[in-house]
């Protein structure tokens, strides 16, 4: 374990600049792919953006997290006795510098740390016998290996329901696994600039057009190995327009029913078909009677479009 830089009143900026750095604790679960929230190629794209943008965006459940870890870390210590301090340090494992850690707490006299969450009542059956959620555990035994800790506690206060907690102990199959998975994540894709697989994700829209902005005019290579590919989507394709025109039968059949009500409630739903009213811009008549004022607002946007049809 070696320690990066102290985190004693880092500004944000600052801390996430030293975050792209290497994969911490909330990133493994998406490289070891069993995060439902993130995935490798949001991890990937997070480390090698130029700037920060690409972290996920602050919100009102993250902060809510931040003011509610030392109410967390308090209930953990009157649940079991144990005190536990801050570590106020970004730290990194010193033969895989790649692999870094900011952790909620250490556990005071013990080889242990402590990851405080605070979970929405929605999600209570993830912690139900015993359980962790997956990610969370990748998480902790990421932290474990970071700092060649034995033992990793997770405190759960799950809003207006319960508090939980739970202890993790040092497992070498699955913190050699996870060893595994990170360096090939960082050394075979993040350093060379090589994307993972495409997952279908928005993400993976947002990097495969940042890194292949633009085409170089005229020239082509041979296509192999995308036949199987293209039938399937081909099949998909069909299979979407199917199922679109199914879900807009019953929302027209929801809308006959209306009528001219507003709302309808019952059998466990509420349904409602309510008037709106929009201004929007009348282009084409922008266009042709204030062309200058259309011109100087023109703004021209690059991009790439995809095509793809039977030769």
């Amino acid at each position: 374990m070696k320690k990066i830089i102290s985190t004693l009143n880092l500004p944000r900026e600052e801390w996430l600049m030293y975050r792209k750095n290497g994969i911490g604790g909330s990133d493994a679960g998406a490289v070891a792919g069993v995060n439902p929230y993130a995935s490798p190629m949001k991890v990937y794209y997070e480390k090698t953006a130029a700037d920060t943008k690409a972290e996920e965006q602050d919100n009102e459940a993250m902060r809510q997290g931040r003011d509610l870890e030392e109410y967390v870390s308090r209930r953990f210590t009157e649940a079991t006795g144990l005190k536990v301090r801050r570590a106020n340090a970004l730290f990194c494992d010193e033969a895989r510098p790649y692999m870094i850690a900011d952790v909620d707490r250490l556990v005071v006299g013990k080889m242990a740390g402590l990851e405080c969450k605070t979970v929405s009542p929605y999600s209570e059956s993830k912690w139900e016998d015993g359980n962790i959620p997956l990610h969370y555990q990748v998480q902790c035994y990421h932290y474990m290996s970071v700092l060649g800790l034995k033992e990793w506690y997770i405190a759960a206060l799950i809003y207006g329901r319960e508090f939980i907690v739970r202890k993790l102990t040092w497992q070498d199959g699955i913190i050699d696994g996870l060893r595994r998975i990170e360096e090939n994540f960082w050394r075979n894709h993040v350093e060379p600039r090589i994307p993972p697989e495409p997952d279908g994700s928005e993400i993976t829209d947002k990097v495969l057009a940042e890194y292949f902005r633009r085409a170089t005019a005229g020239k082509s290579i041979e296509l192999k190995g995308f036949a199987d590919k293209f039938r399937r989507r081909s099949d998909l394709a069909a299979r979407i327009e199917e199922l679109k025109a199914e879900k807009s039968a019953i929302e027209q059949e929801v809308k006959l029913y209306l009528g001219d009500a507003e709302s309808a409630e019952g059998e466990g739903y509420f349904v409602s078909w309510k008037n709106v009213s929009q201004s929007r811009m009348d282009i084409e008549r922008l266009k042709k009677e204030k062309p200058e004022i259309y011109n100087e607002f023109l703004k021209n946007l690059d991009s790439r479009r995809l095509m793809i049809k039977a030769a």
